[in-house]
């Protein structure tokens, strides 16, 4: 083939390192916008992005020319230095080092936007941690309990 082709729809969650540090509703809109242009300067397109105060959701249609885990350090990178300088409540703020990559297909897209967008509503049911090991279940991931939470 001469032309390289793709979509490759990707949830990507990650979790602050400090409990310290989270995030502030009114600080939410800003840190998306500016993750959205983090995703968008790496030639992918930001669907939706969304969280609660110690995690983000991201729903994107990932480049073909980055690796998974090149893209989620540039996001992280660039976020963390941005946050902190909102406020000096963010003075220690970190993302910590792990993240979940999961892919979507396009016939759950919509159910996966559906969730990200509730993010409120799931959290007053279950914990990050809960959320968290039902997606490595879902996809069967196989993960080491002892270094799971850790950096």
């Amino acid at each position: 083939m001469a032309q390289s082709l793709s979509k490759l729809y990707v949830h990507i969650i990650f979790h602050i390192k400090h409990q310290h540090s989270k995030i502030r509703k009114e600080d939410e809109k800003d840190l998306y916008a500016y993750i959205g242009a983090i995703i968008k300067g790496n030639d992918s397109i930001p669907i939706l992005i969304n969280g609660v105060e110690d995690h983000v959701h991201i729903l994107c249609v990932m480049s073909k020319n980055i690796a998974l885990a090149k893209f989620v350090e540039e996001i992280k990178r660039h976020s963390s230095r941005m946050i902190k300088t909102i406020s000096t409540n963010y003075t220690h703020f970190a993302w910590q080092g792990g993240y979940g990559g999961f892919s979507v297909s396009p016939s759950l897209h919509n159910k996966t936007k559906h969730y990200i967008e509730n993010q409120d509503e799931h959290h007053k049911k279950m914990t990050f941690h809960e959320e968290y090991l039902m997606f490595l279940k879902e996809y069967s991931i196989e993960y080491n309990e002892k270094y799971l939470w850790t950096d």
